[in-house]
């Protein structure tokens, strides 16, 4: 091997080297959060008087549970979307008290109303419609289902 072809090639393989480490941590999965899918059949509940319904006490408050998140908003109606962004797919959707209450994903910044309408558009494609779940209290049990 001449001088000239083992610099090519040596420059070759150091490219590669620097490169595939970068492009692996560019990748979707490098950001806080799982790419998951969105949930299907979902029909749970929550006793409210438990230590977990506790979280909802307030108005404001909400809480985790098998990839939805359940709200109590700021008119304390319970309100259930899926904790799946459908801009990505990251399990990063949260409730935010900001000019009556919205979700929000801090992965990309994506909001919606809380009837899962979306409120800006994120990078050059829009986030559709966040899944949005029903709701029914029962004296101190709330359920949560398509």
């Amino acid at each position: 091997m001449e001088r000239k072809e083992f610099l090519i090639n040596l420059g070759a393989g150091a490219a590669f080297a620097l490169t595939f480490p970068c492009l692996q941590g560019c990748s979707k999965d490098s950001v806080d959060g799982d790419i998951v899918p969105m949930p299907s059949g979902v029909d749970f509940t929550i006793d409210l008087s438990s230590t977990e319904g506790a979280k909802l006490a307030d108005n404001g408050s909400f809480l985790l549970k098998n990839l939805v998140v359940v709200v109590k908003n700021l008119e304390g109606n319970f309100v259930a979307a899926s904790q799946i962004c459908s801009h990505q797919g990251y399990d990063q959707v949260r409730f935010v008290d900001n000019n009556g209450g919205i979700f929000y994903c801090d992965v990309h910044k994506s909001r919606f109303d809380l009837d899962g309408t979306p409120l800006n558009q994120v990078d050059s494609s829009p986030a559709k419609a966040l899944k949005v779940y029903n709701t029914e209290l029962n004296g101190g049990i709330l359920r949560i289902f398509e």
